[in-house]
């Protein structure tokens, strides 16, 4: 369970230091992620909150769950930059997904049928119940086609746990690697938690994402990041976090 962190006054708190968000689940009714337009704004407002000015909307594409195709993101997203324009949001919207690694991906790519990020990078979400077999060679044949493959928060596939000479060979191979502040929290609990300091630890941290769903986990980014123990984590981060580069 994740901790309880003291929040400061409003006018004193922290920003984070960096401008993109790059992992969200924030684009309206696709995934379990945001349900309405209204849900949507709010997380965007507490993104703005927290120094965010540039949002890359990830919603997750997943067999039999959530099959997403470029017709339905593209609606989606549609949808969402109208209302940010009638609010008078200024903040920068683009759209990918968040690709778990499954047959419905494998039919997808195959077909040309995927939407990088800015500079052809890509999101990618391991199964949480075992590695698929011929990762490696599927990373090395995104890379041969231009793609940028980004490995989704690490530090909660458990299968790595005891098997750290995985994450260290992805990382050499050029996958960069993601985690999210909610794991940093404990929001996802203690191993996931020791798993992204360890990480860090090894300088195989890539980029942060907030992976919020909801107006909870936003909360709890917020009060994270205005605790003493992040804080005592940003001389690790800063200089190291490259989600700006994404363009």
């Amino acid at each position: 369970m994740f901790k309880i962190f003291g929040r400061k006054n409003k006018k004193e708190e922290a920003k984070l230091f960096y401008n993109t968000d790059m992992h969200c689940h924030i684009m309206p009714g696709v995934d379990h992620g945001s349900q309405s337009v209204e849900d949507s704004l709010a997380m965007l407002h507490a993104e703005m909150d927290m120094g965010i000015s540039r949002v890359i909307l990830t919603p997750h594409v997943t067999a039999e769950t959530f099959e997403n195709t470029p017709e339905s993101l593209a609606q989606g997203f549609a949808t969402l930059k109208q209302a940010v324009e009638n609010e008078g949001l200024d903040i920068e919207l683009h759209y990918s997904a968040e690709y778990r690694i499954d047959e419905y991906w494998t039919d997808q790519y195959a077909k040309g049928a995927v939407v990088p990020m800015p500079g052809k990078y890509l999101l990618l979400e391991n199964s949480f119940v075992q590695e698929l077999i011929s990762i490696d060679d599927m990373m090395f044949d995104l890379m041969s086609s231009g793609y940028k493959p980004i490995l989704a928060h690490p530090e909660r596939y458990s299968y790595y746990y005891q098997r750290h000479s995985r994450y260290e060979k992805l990382h050499n191979a050029g996958v960069k690697f993601q985690i999210n502040i909610l794991s940093l929290a404990g929001y996802f609990g203690g191993m996931a938690r020791e798993n992204a300091m360890w990480l860090l630890e090894h300088n195989l941290v890539d980029m942060l994402g907030s992976d919020m769903h909801s107006m909870d986990h936003a909360d709890i980014i917020r009060r994270y990041i205005n605790s003493k123990e992040w804080n005592k984590l940003l001389p690790r981060l800063q200089g190291r976090i490259i989600n700006d580069i994404i363009k």
